[in-house]
């Protein structure tokens, strides 16, 4: 039988432990060559902190991590039994095996996470209308409305009021922070 994806669920926040654990006990009961690969699907977002950009790992299936495995009952049971480990998603009925998830459902997903993959997301997200205040830059301290957003230079348009006077203003996401 060849190796199929599926999908394992694991304690939310020790899905980098499950693939650790799982690569190393497949080493030890020498079942490596069943396992081709063994994924945690993240993504490289933006998020503005204390007025700097920050990029960080950010997972989009939080709690999962995808195995391409031969799924043999020595591999079934090794992922079955590991710590931190709940079960496989799909496995239902009295047999409880899983159902392997589509080679293009993965594709679409290690796509998402791949280094080839778009620039960073911002993770933080503006509305036209909103009220920001500016924490960097010449306009530091002024407060001003959004006009407009481009979300993938990480950059707004915003009329900020200077002595009375709407004046529009390009900043950068770092230089900005929500008003609450």
């Amino acid at each position: 039988m060849a190796a199929q994806w599926y999908i394992v669920q694991a304690y939310s926040n020790f899905e980098k432990r499950v693939k650790e654990t799982l690569e190393r006990e497949a080493e030890d009961k020498g079942l490596a060559d069943l396992f081709e690969e063994i994924l945690v699907p993240t993504e490289t977002v933006v998020e503005v902190r204390r007025g700097r950009k920050v990029e960080s790992e950010r997972k989009f299936f939080p709690g999962y991590v995808l195995v391409k495995v031969d799924l043999t009952d020595a591999a079934y049971h090794l992922i079955a039994n590991s710590p931190k480990v709940t079960g496989f998603l799909g496995a239902s009925g009295a047999s409880k095996k899983p159902r392997p998830v589509p080679e293009k459902e993965v594709a679409r997903i290690i796509g998402n996470s791949e280094d080839g993959a778009p620039a960073p997301r911002p993770m933080i997200s503006f509305e036209i209308g909103e009220t920001i205040k500016v924490v960097d830059g010449p306009f530091q301290s002024f407060s001003g409305s959004v006009e407009s957003v481009d979300e993938e230079a990480a950059r707004l348009k915003v009329l900020i009021n200077i002595f009375g006077q709407g004046t529009p203003v390009e900043l950068d996401y770092s230089q900005v922070e929500k008003e609450s």
